[in-house]
């Protein structure tokens, strides 16, 4: 009897190391360790919106103006949101305050970094410079992860922001050393250069490339663009933004950050309130999220899912779990045109059905192998029982 009490916890501790991928358990602070929880954050925005943002399925703020200040841990306490910010003097006060679940550095440090109003742009501050600052944040407190946001040059070599560092994409394998958890940003709907205008699939191959670069030893993270921000003329529709959410995470991001500014035709700090089409869009991309948590934080299979598109240029993307006695097919289309998609589950035998989550429709499975239609940036989620 004692035997078979040891093999059932060994097999229940296995069980729980191969479903769980969740990255978060090695701090005592950090983001939640549930595998209900799926981080999604917003960047820069006041506390008192906190309330607003979490009943649109946010969870975490990043960055606080000038903060953290005592009034801004009040306010977002009260709302019941968590938040990552600088290590100021406030902030280590509340370094027993679980409300602080993670450490920031400077934004886009591998950017041209400004001289001063009028004096031009120097070179981005070195890899060098955000390793010793990050282990200055951990040496006052490692319980939490330090979280480093950097630009557009994740993506995009040609990114003349980086002024004297354009086209050098070794410096990112340096800079991920200087952190815990990894993120950039780029917007491509918004984008004014043509090279990237339009080409969401931008945005995929960044965290792609992070997830290179840190070799899986740093979590992932992105940012995603709801607004104008600056372009006054085009902004990501709804469409484009879950496109845009699920790319990122079938490439492996663990975490997104939602940038809510707009700059043009007026500067509107939280602009994603301020717009019902968009704010519903991502409230539903952020509750599907949430309900799939569990899913997207278990081991991704490699080699599960293979895939073949109709069009060769119209690529398919896809990431494939097992969780619960299902499979679960997580699939993108990489670009704004159509295409027919043919799936094959390695292993599955028999004929059967698979569900299409959200869409309210089925398909048939005949050993593992089905097929199915794709807008330009279509997004398909499929549920399949083995």
């Amino acid at each position: 009897m004692q035997r078979r009490i040891i093999v059932a916890v060994l097999f229940i501790l296995f069980g729980c190391l191969v479903c769980s991928a969740n990255p978060y358990g090695r701090w005592e602070w950090g983001p939640s360790k549930e595998d209900s929880f799926f981080p999604i954050c917003v960047w820069l925005q006041s506390p008192r919106n906190a309330a607003k943002y979490k009943s649109a399925g946010i969870n975490t703020y990043i960055g606080l103006w000038k903060g953290p200040t005592e009034e801004q841990l009040a306010e977002l306490k009260r709302a019941g949101m968590n938040v990552i910010c600088h290590q100021n003097e406030v902030g280590l006060r509340h370094i027993g305050d679980p409300i602080i679940v993670g450490w920031m550095h400077g934004d886009e440090p591998d950017n041209a970094q400004s001289l001063g109003s009028g004096k031009g742009y120097g070179p981005p501050i070195k890899p060098e410079k955000i390793i010793e600052d990050y282990e200055r944040i951990r040496r006052a407190d490692s319980s939490r992860p330090v979280v480093l946001n950097l630009g557009q040059g994740v993506a995009w070599d040609g990114w003349h922001g980086r002024g004297v560092r354009t086209n050098h994409p070794e410096d990112y394998p340096e800079y991920v050393k200087g952190c815990d958890i990894a993120s950039f940003d780029i917007y491509p709907a918004a984008h004014s250069n043509s090279e990237v205008a339009g080409n969401l699939w931008y945005v995929g191959r960044g965290v792609e490339r992070l997830v290179k670069w840190t070799d899986a030893k740093q979590v992932v993270w992105n940012c995603i663009e709801c607004t104008r921000i600056n372009n006054p003329k085009s902004k990501a529709t709804p469409h484009q933004v879950r496109c845009e959410v699920w790319m990122s995470i079938v490439h492996g991001s663990m975490g997104l950050i939602y940038f809510v500014h707009e700059w043009q035709p007026r500067f509107n700090e939280s602009a994603l309130l301020s717009d019902g089409e968009m704010l519903s869009a991502v409230t539903a991309v952020n509750r599907q999220i949430a309900e799939l948590a569990p899913v997207l934080n278990s081991v991704t299979v490699e080699g599960l899912i293979g895939v073949a598109s109709s069009e060769e240029d119209v690529p398919v993307a896809v990431m494939g779990k097992r969780y619960g006695g299902a499979v679960y097919i997580f699939a993108v289309c990489m670009r704004g045109a159509e295409t027919g998609a043919r799936f094959e589950v390695a292993g599955m035998k028999g004929r059967g059905s698979g569900e299409v989550l959200g869409e309210g429709r089925k398909i048939e499975v005949n050993d593992g192998v089905f097929e199915d239609k794709f807008g330009g940036w279509d997004v398909h989620i499929y549920r399949l029982v083995e």
